[in-house]
């Protein structure tokens, strides 16, 4: 989601994650893609079971996939879709609120907590929130303390 403040800047609902997988770090909503749904369908679920905002699968823009990749525990190994919303569909969706999953919060693109997020999103959210051209392909290799960045590799799509 990424909306203006009344100065024009972007800003971009991040959630703390409350439980499971990243607790404790600031993350983008979402998570895994259920049998018979489609990536956009899966995002727009998660957001609305995540902070309550309701979009259309159509208002969906694919900012960036993400191939996450922890060799010291394969089993972490995980490729991301990261959807962006804008415009008059971010402005409309409701209010977002807390979930027992994320305690959610706008935040301005130069006010980010890169201290509460993992390493690699210093890289690529600040692209995903401007709007890229096309779509980012982005490679993030941990180090084996699962939280250090081995390797970050990125391309346009």
């Amino acid at each position: 989601m990424v909306r203006r403040d009344d100065d024009g800047t972007p800003a971009t609902l991040l959630g703390l994650k409350r439980r499971g997988f990243a607790a404790g770090k600031t993350v983008l909503p979402g998570g895994k893609v259920e049998p018979g749904e489609s990536g956009a369908e899966a995002a727009v679920r998660e957001l609305n079971e995540e902070t309550g905002l309701v979009v259309a699968a159509d208002e969906l823009e694919l900012a960036a996939t993400i191939d996450f990749v922890f060799p010291a525990q394969p089993a972490a190994d995980m490729w991301c879709r990261v959807f962006r919303v804008g415009g008059r569909a971010a402005e409309e969706s409701g209010t977002a609120r807390d979930t027992d999953e994320l305690a959610v919060r706008w935040f301005r693109i130069d006010e980010l907590p890169w201290a509460q997020t993992w390493q690699d999103a210093a890289r690529w959210l600040p692209l995903v929130v401007a709007g890229p051209a096309s779509p980012l392909v982005v490679r993030v290799e941990l180090a084996d303390d699962n939280e250090t960045v081995a390797d970050y590799r990125s391309r346009a799509g």
